[in-house]
C-alpha cells in the first residue's frame, strides 16, 4: 500500500508565492491573515461567530534595552535595521517565517535568528504564536519580546448572515484592562508566556502570545497556552488523515504536475470547515480562509471536481447533500453555515447537485428516496426559470455568470445542456438505487432539450451558440461556457469540430491559461472582470476544459490546455478563485482568498489523464489518456479496493488490489465492479 498524503506534503516554500500579501491559515474553526512585511506579524482574523477584520498583531523585540522592530516598513521606527524577513513557509494547518537581526554597533554585535510559527486554534476562537529566537552572539543577552495588539472592531456576526463578502468591522474596542478588550459583547484578550528571558550564547529559548476572542463573561480560564497549538495541529493531522484515505498519491517525471496536483489537493483541504455549530461537519466552504465566501454554493461544490470532493468527505459527502437540499435552491444560490439560503437562484445548481450525488452514489452509494428529492429539486429548479419551448430562460447576469457586459444571457445553451445531462444521469440513479421516477421519459425529454440547443441556438455563420433574449434580440458570446454545452452531449461531430478549432492561442488560449471569452471576441471581452470576461478565467475552468477534451480522446489538446496552469501549482500555496492566462499572476485589487474549484485540477489528473471515471452504478470504468511522461496514481481507494493506474508514451498498466488487470483490447478500458463492501 502507498503511503497516504499528510499535511506535511503540502508544504510551500513562501519565497515563490506571487501573491505574498495575501496569505491565510486555517484550522477549520479560526482562520488568520499572514502579515507578509514582517516575521511575526497578524493582520485579521475570523472565528465565526466572531470577525476581526481589521485587528492586527505586531511584535517588538528588545535585546539588553536595545529596541528591535519586526520589520522594515515605512514608518516604523527603526526602518531598515529591523528584524529582516528571510523565509517561510504554509502549510494548511500552520504558518513559519524566518528572520535575521545582525548588526555590530559600538563594539557589540547583537546578533538574533527568529522563528515564529502561526497556527489558528480550534478549541479556541483564535490563534497562537509561537516565537523562537537564537542567541548567536558570543554573550548572553537579555531578551524582552513585546506583543502589540490592535484589536480593531471585533464583530459578533450570526452564523446564517456568513455570506459572500467578508464580515465588515464592528464596533470600535475599547481596553478594560491589561490585555483585555471589549467591542458590544464581543472579549477580545491577548495572553502570553516567557516574555523576558536570559538567553545564553548559542543558546535558544521560545515564547508563546495567543489572542481569543469570544463573548463578554464567556471566555474560560487561560491556562496552558502552550497546548493550544498542539491541540489545533493534532485535530488537523486527524482530519487530514480522514480525509486523505482514499486519495491516490501521484508519482511522475512530468515537470510541474505532481506540484498542481498537491496544490489542487490543498485548496480543497482548506475549504472543510470543521466547526462544531456548522450545519455539517466537515462544512464545505466555496472559499473561506478570508472569511468571505464561508458558505457553500452548490454551483462550485459539486459543479467543478465531484469525485475528488467525495473522495475527500468519504462518508459526509451525504450531509453535504443534503444541507444544499434542505435549502431552497429555487430561491438561493448558497448556503450559510448554519444552513439559512443565501442570495438568489442560480441557473448551475440544480446539474451540481446532481454531479456531487453520482460521484456519492458511484463511491459509496445512493438511496431511492435521495434519488427522488433530487429529481424533486430539480423541476422545482426548472419551474423557476421561464419555459421557451424545450429550453429555460435564465434571466440576467444576477443568475447566471455576472459578467459585466450584456452577452451570454437568458436562453444560453449551458447551462440547458447540462439540464439534459442531469436528466440523463438522474434516470441511471433511479436505476441504480430503484428509485420510481419515469425513466423512460426523463431519457426522452433530455433528447428533445439537447436537440433544442443544437436546433435553436447554434448559429450557422458564427459557428457558435447564440443567447435568445425575450424580446427576439440576440448575442453571440465566445464564452467558455460553451464547452460545457459540448462536455453535456448537446453538439453535433461538425458543431464540436467548430468549437474545437478555437481552442488555440490568440482566441481561447493564452500563454498561462485560458481566457473565459476568447481574445477574439472584441464585444465582449474586458481585462477588468477576469473571472468571466477574458484575460483569464475562474479557476475551475481550465483544467474543466482539459478534463471535456480528455473525455473526449482529445489527449494532445487536453494537454496543451492543463500544461498551461502548472505554473500555479510552483506560485500558490492553495489556489485563488481567478488568475490571468496571460501572464502568471492574480488581478491586483479584489478578494485573492482561495477557492473550492481548485480542486478542479486533481479531478481533470484522476478522472482525464489517468481516466479513472466512477459510474453512478458504482462500478469504476478506467480509460486512460496518453501523457506527455510517466505518470502513476497509487492507492486510491474505491469500495473496499485499491486502485493503482500506471500511464507512459509506450503503455498502460492497471492494478486492482495489487494484481494487474488487463485492458480490454477494443476500448482500452477497464471495468471494475462492486465485489466488497464500502468501507465503513
Amino acid at each position: 500500500m502507498p503511503a497516504r498524503y499528510t499535511l506535511e506534503d503540502f508544504a510551500f516554500d513562501l519565497r515563490q508565492g506571487v501573491a505574498p500579501a495575501h496569505l491565510w491559515v486555517t484550522s477549520g474553526r479560526t482562520t488568520v491573515g499572514v502579515d507578509a512585511a514582517t516575521v511575526c506579524g497578524v493582520r485579521g482574523s475570523f472565528a465565526p461567530p466572531y470577525a476581526a477584520p481589521d485587528s492586527t498583531l505586531r511584535v517588538e523585540f528588545e535585546v539588553d534595552g536595545q529596541r528591535v522592530p519586526d520589520g522594515t516598513r515605512a514608518g516604523v521606527a527603526g526602518a531598515g535595521r529591523g528584524l529582516l524577513h528571510a523565509e517561510g513557509t504554509w502549510w494548511p494547518h500552520q504558518v513559519t517565517r524566518r528572520g535575521t537581526y545582525h548588526q555590530y554597533r559600538e563594539g557589540r554585535l547583537v546578533s538574533l535568528a527568529v522563528r515564529s510559527t502561526l497556527t489558528p486554534l480550534h478549541e479556541h476562537a483564535g490563534y497562537a504564536l509561537r516565537i523562537a529566537v537564537r542567541n548567536r552572539a558570543d554573550r548572553p543577552v537579555t531578551l524582552t519580546v513585546r506583543p502589540v495588539l490592535d484589536p480593531g472592531h471585533p464583530n459578533h456576526v450570526p452564523l446564517g448572515e456568513w455570506g459572500w463578502s467578508p464580515p465588515g468591522p464592528g464596533t470600535p474596542a475599547t481596553e478594560v484592562g491589561r490585555g483585555r478588550w471589549q467591542a458590544g459583547d464581543v472579549a477580545v484578550e491577548v495572553l502570553s508566556d516567557g516574555l523576558t528571558q536570559t538567553v545564553p550564547a548559542g543558546a535558544e529559548v521560545d515564547v508563546v502570545i495567543a489572542v481569543r476572542d469570544g463573548a463578554v463573561g464567556g471566555l474560560s480560564p487561560a491556562t496552558a497556552i502552550r497546548t493550544w497549538e498542539e491541540a489545533a495541529v493534532r485535530r488537523w493531522r486527524a482530519r487530514a488523515e480522514t480525509a486523505l484515505a482514499d486519495v491516490p498519491r501521484l508519482e511522475t517525471d512530468v515537470p510541474g504536475l505532481d506540484a498542481y496536483w498537491r496544490r489542487s489537493l490543498a485548496s480543497g483541504l482548506v475549504c472543510l470547515w470543521d466547526h462544531p455549530d456548522f450545519v455539517t461537519n466537515p462544512f464545505v466552504a466555496t472559499s473561506g480562509v478570508d472569511g468571505g465566501a464561508l458558505c457553500s454554493y452548490a454551483w462550485d461544490t459539486g459543479g467543478y471536481a465531484p469525485h475528488t470532493l467525495s473522495l475527500l468527505l468519504g462518508g459526509s459527502t451525504l450531509q453535504v447533500l443534503e444541507s444544499l437540499l434542505a435549502a431552497d435552491l429555487s430561491k438561493s444560490y448558497a448556503i450559510a453555515p448554519d444552513g439559512t439560503g443565501l442570495g438568489v437562484p442560480y441557473a448551475y445548481s440544480g446539474s451540481s447537485l446532481v454531479a456531487l450525488a453520482a460521484a456519492m452514489a458511484a463511491q459509496q452509494g445512493i438511496s431511492a428516496e435521495l434519488v427522488g428529492r433530487l429529481f424533486a429539486t430539480l423541476t422545482a429548479l426548472d419551474a423557476h426559470f421561464p419555459a421557451v419551448g424545450e429550453l429555460c430562460d435564465y434571466g440576467n447576469q444576477h443568475n447566471l455568470l455576472e459578467m459585466r457586459s450584456s452577452g451570454w444571457e437568458h436562453v444560453v445553451a449551458s447551462p440547458n445542456a447540462e439540464r439534459a445531462w442531469s436528466l440523463d444521469t438522474l434516470a441511471a440513479l433511479a436505476e441504480a438505487s430503484g428509485a420510481a421516477l419515469p425513466v423512460a421519459s426523463m431519457r426522452q425529454r433530455a433528447d428533445r432539450i439537447r436537440r433544442a440547443v443544437a436546433n435553436d441556438l447554434w448559429d450557422p455563420d458564427a459557428l457558435w451558440f447564440a443567447s435568445l433574449y425575450p424580446d427576439g434580440h440576440t448575442e453571440i458570446v465566445y464564452s467558455i461556457q460553451a464547452f460545457d454545452a459540448l462536455r453535456s452531449g448537446a453538439c453535433t461531430p461538425a458543431m464540436a469540430a467548430d468549437l474545437l478549432e478555437r481552442i488555440r492561442p490568440g482566441a481561447f488560449l493564452g500563454s498561462y491559461g485560458v481566457s473565459s471569452v476568447s481574445a477574439e471576441d472584441d464585444v465582449h471581452y474586458e481585462l477588468g472582470d477576469v473571472d468571466w470576461s477574458g484575460g483569464g478565467a475562474y479557476t475551475g475552468e481550465a483544467p474543466l476544459l482539459a478534463l471535456t477534451l480528455w473525455e473526449r480522446g482529445e489527449s494532445a489538446l487536453a494537454w496543451e490546455v492543463l500544461r498551461r496552469v502548472l505554473w500555479m501549482g510552483e506560485h500558490f500555496p492553495y489556489f485563488p478563485q481567478e488568475h490571468y492566462c496571460d501572464r502568471p499572476g492574480t488581478p491586483p485589487v479584489g478578494r485573492r482568498g482561495n477557492i473550492v474549484a481548485g480542486l478542479a485540477g486533481a479531478e481533470a489528473v484522476l478522472t482525464g489523464l489517468a481516466g479513472l471515471r466512477p459510474q453512478p452504478d458504482g462500478r469504476l470504468m478506467v480509460s486512460p489518456g496518453a501523457p506527455p511522461g510517466h505518470v502513476s496514481l497509487r492507492g486510491l481507494g474505491f469500495r473496499g479496493r485499491e486502485v493503482d493506474v500506471h500511464l507512459s508514451p509506450t503503455g498502460q498498466e492497471v492494478s486492482v488490489d495489487g494484481r494487474p488487470t488487463p485492458l480490454e483490447a477494443s476500448r482500452q478500458t477497464v471495468v471494475i465492479g462492486q465485489h466488497r463492501p464500502p468501507r465503513s
